[in-house]
């Protein structure tokens, strides 16, 4: 991210705000800095010429409502910076939570969960640094910087020369350092990830290593790595105080170049005392807000970094290549229920590939409505993935078509009810569970959403914990499979489509849960099941064999 990066004006509409007020707090703050700087040399001047206090005091009073000026407008910017890093944060996270719900398991593709909810809490806290410490300065550099080496060249153009060729030297040393500093950082930052996920994977994982004797080896490994995160962050602040001291350095020499000029052309009699002492007044001031921007980068790095890893879930997500889509039909015509008085012809996929998976093959087929259809193949032939690129998951080459519209990747799919081969279920009832995304309940269509999942006897207030926790594992896939009922019920879905949704059930179960499937399509919905086991597969209508081409081509080669 660059110092102020252009996405964050786009993506968040406070920090335009913020620059505004900023803009116009950073002109009010020099025009006050000038004054008071004007004032005090005043009350030395007359001092020095021996007035009596009556000629001073009125120049004393204004240089005190000078000073308070100075803090009140301090205040403001501190006030304006803290509202607005609260206010770009959320809007921050709003933005990429909404980029998250709406490009689905796709969006965060190769990146770690662990990742993601390190970005959107502690990661985004830290642009209140940013707002609060950088920002302004960085402002003030842009708008105090040069108004005061104006006003010391107007009054002084030898001492205005010397700051124009001393200020450059800031700059210099701030990218050098910056460059060092971000490099340290950066590496902070992969760290403090490395951190966050070894740790939730510890937790997820705790079952299996404890069962396994692996739980003990863990604190070392997750000792190691607060250890390594310790180090960086104590890199960082190594690198931090000495770009500090070598800022204050550059900025105390610059100064003191003028002041020596000054001092010598004051003996010699070629500037008057007033003029000197207003230009060393201003020069310091000249060079605090670019000295303040070097010393307060490494403070805003950590919220930078984090900006720019919400920047890339918010970029736009590569556009899937629809083939042979009609001229003038646009991919989102397809989007919301089925269209009153259009009979549903069901779902078309033409030499559908999905894009990250290198080894699967075109699949073509006819779901039509009032089938029950299984999608079956060996493992790993691309199975789930199919039924992920008809719900907009992943990026796929080919066409998917419904109702002889091509349905694109960004659609809406409000025509689709979809359950996961994992139970996605959050704390809370069996009810809210299952009308999960609805409005309101209505009851009778809850217990009919459940009667067709097979579990009419569940009791909708029950209560399930993280994970599903009070539910065994059977329970939750078919409290996941109520849901997805509900939604076609609810809204008018004509396809529903479920993956692995009888893996964890005994065949009673099972066979209940076929029964409401085939209730479902032959209300004149197409089901979509992805599954190997027998029960189903005499059970579907219609079987799209996916992977046989290279299942056949393994099988012959070990003969």
């Amino acid at each position: 991210m660059r110092p102020l990066d252009p996405r964050l004006l786009r993506h968040a509409s406070a920090a335009r705000r913020f620059l505004a007020a900023g803009a116009v707090i950073g002109v009010a703050h020099t025009v006050v800095v000038i004054c008071g700087a004007w004032l005090l040399t005043r009350c030395i001047v007359l001092a020095v010429d021996g007035r009596g206090l009556t000629a001073v005091s009125p120049v004393i009073g204004l240089l005190a409502a000078a000073v308070v000026a100075r803090s009140v407008l301090t205040w403001l910017q501190d006030l304006a910076a803290a509202r607005a890093a609260s206010e770009v944060k959320r809007q921050l996270r709003a933005r990429a939570l909404d980029a998250l719900a709406a490009g689905g398991p796709a969006r965060i593709a190769g990146r770690h969960s662990a990742h993601v909810t390190t970005v959107l809490t502690g990661g985004l806290d830290a642009l209140d640094t940013y707002f609060s410490r950088y920002l302004p300065q960085l402002l003030l550099t842009a708008i105090a910087t040069p108004l005061l080496v104006a006003v010391i060249l107007w009054n002084d153009p030898a001492s205005g020369v010397t700051v124009i060729l001393a200020l450059p030297l800031i700059p210099v040393f701030m990218v050098l350092v910056g460059w060092r500093t971000q490099a340290a950082q950066q590496e902070q930052w992969l760290a403090l990830q490395r951190l966050a996920s070894g740790f939730l994977d510890v937790i997820g994982g705790l079952a299996t290593l404890k069962i396994y004797g692996r739980e003990h080896r863990q604190p070392a490994r997750l000792r190691a790595i607060t250890e390594e995160y310790q180090g960086r962050t104590m890199g960082v602040l190594r690198v931090s105080f000495l770009s500090g001291f070598v800022l204050e350095l550059a900025a105390s020499l610059s100064v003191a170049l003028v002041a020596v000029s000054i001092g010598l052309r004051l003996v010699d009699g070629q500037l008057p005392f007033a003029t000197g002492l207003f230009v060393l007044l201003l020069a310091p001031e000249a060079f605090l807000p670019l000295r303040q921007v070097g010393a307060q980068f490494h403070a805003a790095a950590d919220g930078i970094a984090a900006a720019d890893e919400v920047f890339a879930l918010l970029a736009p997500a590569p556009a899937p290549a629809v083939a042979h889509s009609r001229p003038g039909v646009r991919g989102n015509e397809s989007e919301g229920r089925a269209e009153a008085g259009v009979r549903f012809e069901g779902v078309r996929f033409e030499g559908v590939v999905v894009r990250a998976r290198v080894t699967s093959e075109p699949v073509t087929a006819h779901v039509r409505p009032g089938e029950l259809s299984v999608i079956a193949g060996p493992s790993g032939a691309g199975k789930t993935t199919l039924l992920r690129a008809l719900a907009g998951f992943v990026p796929f080459d080919g066409r998917i078509s419904r109702n002889g519209m091509p349905v694109g990747q960004d659609d809406t799919r409000g025509w689709l009810a979809w359950a996961g081969q994992r139970p996605q279920l959050f704390s809370g009832t069996v009810a809210s569970n299952v009308t999960l995304g609805a409005a309101s309940v209505d009851l009778p269509l809850l217990q009919r959403a459940l009667a067709l999942a097979g579990i009419p006897s569940i009791d909708p207030a029950r209560t399930v914990g993280g994970s599903a926790s009070g539910l065994s594992g059977g329970q939750a896939q078919r409290v996941a499979v109520a849901r997805a009922c509900y939604r076609a019920l609810a809204n008018g879905c004509d396809v529903v489509a479920l993956d692995e949704p009888t893996s964890a059930l005994d065949d009673e179960a099972e066979a209940a849960l076929l029964r409401g499937l085939r209730a479902l399509a032959q209300a004149g919905r197409a089901v979509i099941v992805v599954s190997h086991r027998p029960a189903v597969l005499a059970a579907a209508d219609a079987v799209v064999h996916v992977g046989e081409t290279a299942a056949r081509a393994l099988e012959a080669a070990r003969a």
